[in-house]
């Protein structure tokens, strides 16, 4: 930890340290990836900070730094540094590690004071110095520091020695904190912390980077490690509000705990192994996930994508491992620039050069595990000796993030200073042109400067800096050690246009995208991204890749076979062009032709004895019913319209009832002449000509009635049959209109064939030159029996094929009674002339 005073005063007290009467400028360093929870738990707790009037810039809780203020501006200034080297504190002793990462940024803060004591624009007339010390990562030791520091009291800070912490802590108010290394999104909280401002992004800008991240990869499904502490938990927060609104879930979220124990830690991994989520996302200081990671390598859990936030994401401490467990990490680290002269400088140090040897070489021998040589004998050389030309760059990569808001923070308190110093009443940044009061500075209403690499630097209303961030990602090199590229988010978002399956990006979902034509519904005690594909019901659809619902399709569209678009609905009915309908015109005209040519052949023949003894008249009349019965199969083909429809079922109802007429009167004739053996009887009289053409007349008005009756109540008309079960397809009809009229006029036709049949029976004995009865059984057992076949088919058949099931009983029956009645005769007309005499007919 560092405390850093900068100071102006007529009289300086020991070891440089500014008077106690002096107004200060206290700058907080935090020097976070071994220790980054202190500045949480000790900073988002404590209410206020510094009674007295101070400023302070917050670095890290692991670095403070001071700086005072006095009215004399020619006087010379101190920057006193307690730099956190060590990572722990084992009995105030420096066995501990180094924390390299956080000495660097001791340097760059030593870097850029000597860069604006050489600037002759900002602050001319006050020369900044400094003073370090090793706090040992205690937050006693600091505070105690702090406090000697500011109030102008001595601390030992000498040699090897270790700052002690004290007994009490002391509260602190009224402190304008500017801080670099604090993102925790509760100091943006004005109530709480009025007078905190940073150079660091809050956590609430890295929480939508990581959301947005996850959403460009297509990573809905992931798990969530975070650490046991501010930094950790509000992260976490922050991240799972963010994801309330995406489409991202998580799975797991694991705690690492701050005892680090094994048995801990591996059951964190196991949770890890055990999920379907490949994408592992980490809101952790760099010393939870080191202890995590190495049990990740330790166990080669290579399947993992893990995603890294800032904290530990540019840390040297994996570069040196072996292994591809860590392989193709992700991770934001704070966007970096050039500082000209910085990378030489922290590279080129030595132990002889600097100002604060004893720190430096103490950080020097355990970074390069030698010893210098020393005076003492109560200390053995025990090892390789420093020679002080070691080189720093090998002890890892060089990542300007966190050190470029270091180095804007210096800035930042530099600038606040100067304009203080040189505003002039009535042009002042508060209220009616006011300068701010020399004891009270407030660098947030002051500080709006271009920083020497060329960034505006300004803080907004919560005290925060815009955000900016660049993706790391981590590699493999050639000897097996974990390799860095850094991309700008344009930069890595276009080559994700460009070339998205050379990533070769991992896939971590719940459940796989539901395509087009199904839709998402959730698992039951799940969370939403894990669900079900569902098609859509006949009737819906959906265009789009997990669709949440179907939607209908308008009137007159139907879905498509896939439920990906609607589509015009396919009108259907028995057309002259289906292959059905072609066969049954054929067939009806077929009939309707062979028909004619009986009625030729027996209008030509209309003489011969055959002819007239089976009552040529009624002959002629039956032959002219049956081709009406063939052409009404006709209206029953193509698109239904009105006059179709109201034709179809009346000319077929008095087609057939004419035709069976005609058959019951030659039954009757026949059957009566051969039963009247009385001789000089009379029956004869009532079945004369006459008397057979009024029979047929009345049975078919009978028809003709009803047939006009149902046309004007209730007539057919066209109707359209749709359902779920016909798909995209609605079926053109007839509806029947009145059902008792349909009824009738099928009831009236099955009367007149039963009656005719029960006739024929009657008369199958009787001379067979004369008589027609048998040929008329079997016409009228065919018909019976093909209407009878109609009922169950008719009512079984969908759509279109009622239709067809109709025309084609029509026509069976048709066939039935002409073939049955007139293929015997046409046979002994055509081809038998021989049997065609008078004493044939007579010859029984």
């Amino acid at each position: 930890m560092a405390v850093v005073a900068v100071g102006w005063e007529i009289t300086l007290g020991p070891c440089g340290l500014p008077s106690i009467n002096t107004n200060y400028i206290l700058l907080w360093a935090n020097l976070p990836l071994l220790n980054r929870s202190f500045f949480s738990r000790s900073l988002c707790r404590r209410e206020s900070l510094l009674s007295s009037s101070f400023l302070s810039l917050h670095l890290s809780p692991s670095l403070w730094w001071a700086m005072a203020v006095s009215a004399w501006l020619w006087a010379q200034g101190l920057l006193a540094a307690m730099v956190w080297v060590h990572a722990v504190e084992p009995s105030c002793n420096l066995q501990s590690s180094v924390n390299l990462r956080a000495y660097r940024w001791l340097l760059t803060m030593i870097f850029t004071v000597e860069e604006i004591n050489r600037d002759p624009a900002l602050l001319p007339n006050l020369t900044l110095g400094y003073l370090a010390a090793d706090s040992c990562l205690a937050e006693g030791s600091t505070l105690s520091a702090a406090l000697a520091m500011v109030t102008g009291q001595e601390e030992a800070v000498t040699g090897e020695q270790c700052t002690r912490a004290p007994k009490k802590y002391l509260t602190f108010y009224l402190i304008s904190n500017i801080h670099y290394f604090a993102s925790c999104a509760c100091l943006s909280d004005r109530t709480r912390f009025p007078t905190f401002l940073r150079t660091i992004p809050s956590d609430a800008f890295q929480a939508k980077a990581i959301v947005h991240l996850l959403s460009l990869m297509g990573w809905s499904w992931v798990g969530v490690v975070s650490g046991d502490d501010a930094y950790g938990i509000s992260g976490v927060q922050l991240l799972l509000k963010e994801l309330e609104g995406s489409d991202v879930c998580i799975d797991y979220l694991e705690v690492i705990p701050k005892s680090h124990t094994l048995s801990k830690i591996r059951r964190i991994i196991e949770r890890i192994q055990s999920s379907k989520a490949r994408v592992v996302v980490t809101f952790a200081i760099s010393p939870d996930m080191e202890v995590l990671l190495r049990e990740v390598v330790k166990q080669n859990v290579t399947d993992r994508q893990w995603i890294a936030t800032e904290a530990w994401s540019t840390s040297s401490h994996y570069s040196s491992w072996s292994g591809i467990s860590l392989a193709g990490t992700l991770g934001f680290a704070l966007r970096q620039v050039d500082i000209q002269g910085l990378g030489f400088y922290l590279t080129q140090l030595s132990p002889g050069g600097q100002q604060m040897q004893p720190l430096t070489q103490t950080v020097w021998e355990e970074m390069f595990g030698c010893k210098f040589v020393v005076e003492s004998q109560t200390n053995p050389l025990s090892g390789p000796q420093c020679t002080g030309l070691e080189k720093m760059e090998s002890q890892g990569e060089l990542y300007f993030d966190v050190i470029y808001n270091v180095y804007k923070a210096v800035y930042a308190i530099a600038n606040a200073i100067h304009d203080m110093l040189i505003c002039q009443p009535g042009k002042g940044p508060f209220k009616n042109g006011e300068c701010p009061d020399i004891k009270l500075i407030r660098p947030k209403q002051s500080v709006n400067f271009t920083t020497p690499v060329g960034e505006l630097l300004y803080f907004d209303e919560n005290g925060d800096v815009s955000a900016s961030y660049d993706i790391i990602n981590w590699h493999v090199g050639p000897e097996g050690k974990s390799l860095k590229m850094v991309f700008p988010p344009p930069v890595f978002v276009k080559l994700m246009e460009i070339s998205p399956s050379a990533l070769q990006v991992p896939v971590s979902v719940c459940s796989e995208s539901c395509p087009p034509g199904t839709r998402k519904a959730v698992q039951k005690g799940k969370p939403v991204c894990c669900y079900d594909c569902i098609p859509c019901a006949t009737g819906e659809i959906s265009n789009a890749t997990d669709s949440t619902e179907c939607n209908k399709c308008p009137e007159r569209f139907w879905s498509s076979t896939d439920r990906t678009v609607c589509v015009p609905i396919q009108v259907e009915f028995l057309s002259f062009r289906d292959n059905m309908g072609i066969v049954l015109s054929v067939l009806s005209v077929a009939g309707a032709t062979l028909t004619g040519t009986i009625l030729a052949a027996f209008f030509h023949h209309r003489d011969t004895p055959l002819v007239r003894a089976n009552n040529s008249e009624l002959s002629f009349l039956l032959l002219i019913s049956l081709e009406l019965c063939f052409l009404c199969a006709l209206p029953f083909i193509g698109r239904p319209v009105p006059w179709s429809c109201m034709l179809r079922h009346t000319l077929f109802g008095i087609s057939f009832v004419v035709c069976l007429a005609c058959v019951l009167s030659k039954t009757v004739v026949v059957l009566v002449a051969f039963r009247a053996t009385l001789p000089g009887s009379n029956v004869m009289r009532y079945f004369g000509p006459f008397q057979q053409k009024a029979g047929i007349f009345l049975c078919t008005l009978v028809q003709v009635v009803v047939c006009v009756l149902w046309l004007v109540l209730a007539p057919p008309v066209p109707t359209e049959s749709a359902g779920g079960e016909l798909g995209a397809r609605v079926v053109l009809l007839c509806a029947v209109g009145s059902v008792a009229g349909f009824t009738l006029v099928l009831g009236y036709i099955s009367l007149l064939a039963g009656v005719c049949f029960i006739m024929a029976f009657l008369a199958r004995k009787l001379p067979e030159n004369f008589n027609e009865a048998k040929f008329i059984t079997f016409s009228m057992l065919i018909f019976c029996a093909v209407w009878i076949a109609f009922v169950p088919a008719y009512v079984s058949s969908p759509g279109k094929y009622t239709v067809a099931v109709e025309v084609f009983a029509i026509l069976a029956s048709s066939y039935g009674l002409l073939l049955c009645i007139f293929a015997p005769k046409c046979y002994i007309i055509l081809l038998r002339p021989e049997k065609n005499l008078k004493k044939n007919m007579m010859a029984k």
